[in-house]
């Protein structure tokens, strides 16, 4: 199916449009972001309202380079992705680097949905936004996404004990993966 671009569109995959969050998404988002199985695991509660997922939308998932993760049959948001850029990120403090992150709901889990996203917003980084490092991390346990983070072809860097995790009142242990512009250019072959 071919798909024209429309000004909201951003990026492209086989499945799926990665377009910028609208206030309309906000049912959307409940669906999904309500479920104590997605938020948590990444580090924020399960959204009680579709209020509360309107305010979501406006006060964290409008910044720059944050994305909602839709199917191309409906372009409805199933997820979220984004590049946290310097100032949101506590994992560089340079330009040219950034922070990748993500999360899907549930009935899309085990679809290779957030590797295929992933690896657009990868392009999107190396190739449109000249960066030269993307960090990624995830809470001990969280095997989805170390999965897909290993997909994506990241590489370990380091383990924390004692991670504040603000947004639900407790400390975990994370991990870092790395993945470089020269890793990702020489995975893509070019």
């Amino acid at each position: 199916m071919k798909m024209k671009k429309d000004p909201e569109t951003i990026l492209y995959t086989n499945r799926l449009i990665l377009r910028r969050w609208k206030k309309s998404d906000a049912k959307d988002l409940y669906k999904y972001a309500s479920d104590p199985d997605v938020g948590p695991a990444a580090g924020w509660p399960a959204h009680r309202s579709i209020r509360e997922s309107r305010g979501i939308i406006k006060n964290v998932l409008s910044v720059k380079e944050c994305y909602a993760v839709c199917l191309k049959t409906d372009n409805r948001p199933i997820g979220a992705i984004s590049l946290k850029l310097k100032g949101h990120t506590d994992l560089t403090d340079r330009d040219d680097e950034c922070e990748l992150g993500f999360w899907v709901g549930k009935p899309f889990w085990g679809q290779g949905i957030i590797p295929e996203a992933a690896a657009e917003m990868l392009r999107h980084a190396f190739e449109d936004l000249s960066m030269q490092k993307v960090w990624c991390a995830y809470y001990d346990g969280n095997t989805k996404s170390k999965r897909a983070q290993e997909k994506c072809g990241f590489k370990y860097q380091w383990t924390t004990e004692g991670v504040d995790v603000p947004m639900l009142h407790e400390k975990r242990t994370g991990h870092v993966n790395l993945l470089t512009a020269e890793d990702w250019t020489a995975s893509i072959g070019t």
